[in-house]
């Protein structure tokens, strides 16, 4: 029996209680409170698997999250959202010593969820992991808790089928990625690193070489509150800003003939929250709405977003007496930085083979269209980096998220394979003798 025969009977042999470990995770309530500013309850999870990944033989480090390491991102790398509350915040840095001069690998995963939104939607409690039709529902199954736990198993199989790593592991279980990403920024400026690094994001049974930058935008517009019954004498702020998103929905499409890239959808520009009012009666006298970009990384920058955002907005409120006088005030409050790897990097080779392995032949390589964490590794880190993971794109921030059983144990196969691969070579500047 060959190895990956050995290890697709143990994980066999071990189905129950690798999902098991998997069930205990999203048993933990680690959603992030207002995207990470007012907090986040990911200590929950942190512990659970600080526990298990002792118990596995790994040294772990808790880092702690801070205010300065954030603003250090900011100065040098333009990453990292600021003023997020960090009581009870840490990330987890876990190693699996490797026995011979092979290369390093990072696995990197967030421990936050988002909220669960309506609990009216949900069949069962978000926290209460059930298998159903072959299928684990519960917050964050897809997104991230199964390739967290994935990561972990995937050492724990190589174990089980009694072979070595060939060289270091390393499991970063971060903190406030739905933040913006400030945890893995704060592990990498803290120097931690890695020969190569996979980021366990849901992706479909897909590679993912590429991710869009994202910039969320705050738009403020002012009015003048006045009773309807003589609102010609008012302002109303709520159909000022309409005029200011209709000119974004213009932009947007110009975008979209513009700019194209060969692994990445077009970029996006969607207005996703709106607020303004006190009551029917009364003209409002302010508006506010919060809109995304997704933006192309190497023909789009965040330079040339921020700008040409803000030159739409304003460039039409010159041409209204209103708004030319009382102008809209505009702000950033999250944004990250796109990615990109080089195909023919080794890693992506070793990537990959392991999933044509697990998956068969055709298994394609391309972009994300989301933003994650591996645009901190590659661009801040200078770690090759590759994304691939258990899990939907289409089950994130939904009621009722799951994950297949069986997709989640084939990425447990692969993460192992990867290891064996990539760490069974020896690391630049060994001896090879």
């Amino acid at each position: 029996m060959d190895r990956t025969e050995r290890l697709r009977w143990v994980l066999e042999e071990r189905r129950e209680e690798y999902v098991d470990r998997l069930k205990e995770l999203i048993a933990c309530d680690t959603r992030l409170i207002g995207h990470g500013i007012e907090g986040g309850r990911e200590k929950n999870g942190q512990l659970y698997l600080e526990t298990l990944l002792k118990n596995l033989g790994a040294e772990v480090v808790r880092q702690p999250m801070t205010e300065e390491i954030v603003q250090k991102g900011i100065a040098l790398h333009g990453e990292g959202n600021p003023g997020h509350d960090y009581t009870d915040r840490y990330n987890l840095i876990a190693t699996f010593r490797g026995t011979g001069q092979g290369r390093s690998i990072l696995f990197d995963s967030h421990v936050d969820t988002l909220p669960y939104g309506d609990l009216r939607l949900w069949e069962t409690g978000p926290f209460e992991p059930v298998v159903r039709d072959g299928k684990l529902y519960g917050l964050g199954a897809s997104d991230m808790k199964s390739g967290l736990m994935a990561s972990i198993m995937g050492v724990k199989l190589l174990k089980d089928a009694g072979l070595e790593l060939p060289g270091d592991v390393h499991i970063w279980s971060v903190v406030d990625e739905h933040g913006g990403g400030n945890g893995t920024l704060a592990a990498v400026l803290a120097g931690h690193t890695a020969d190569a690094a996979v980021i366990c994001e849901p992706s479909d049974e897909q590679i993912n070489i590429a991710h869009m930058g994202f910039i969320f935008f705050k738009v403020a517009v002012s009015g003048r509150a006045l009773h309807s019954g003589m609102k010609w004498l008012g302002v109303n702020a709520i159909e000022k800003a309409m005029l200011l998103i209709e000119t974004l929905r213009e932009l947007e499409h110009e975008w979209l003939m513009r700019h194209k890239h060969p692994d990445l959808p077009a970029p996006t520009l969607n207005v996703g929250v709106i607020s303004g009012g006190t009551a029917g009666s009364v003209v409002p006298n302010y508006c506010e709405f919060k809109l995304c970009v997704h933006y192309l990384p190497g023909v789009m920058t965040r330079e040339s977003v921020t700008e040409e955002v803000t030159n739409a907005i304003m460039l039409r409120a010159q041409g209204d007496a209103w708004l030319r006088e009382n102008p809209p005030e505009i702000s950033i409050y999250q944004a990250g930085g796109g990615f990109e790897m080089e195909r023919d990097h080794p890693l992506v080779g070793t990537a990959a083979r392991a999933m044509r392995t697990v998956f068969g032949d055709g298994v394609p390589i391309t972009g994300s269209f989301a933003g994650c964490d591996a645009r901190l590794l590659k661009n801040v880190g200078g770690i090759p980096t590759v994304m691939m993971g258990p899990g939907h794109n289409a089950q994130c921030a939904k009621p009722n998220e799951y994950v297949s059983i069986d997709n989640y144990l084939n990425f447990i196969l692969v993460y192992a394979l990867t290891i064996l691969d990539w760490c069974g070579r020896p690391r630049e500047g060994a001896d090879e003798a």
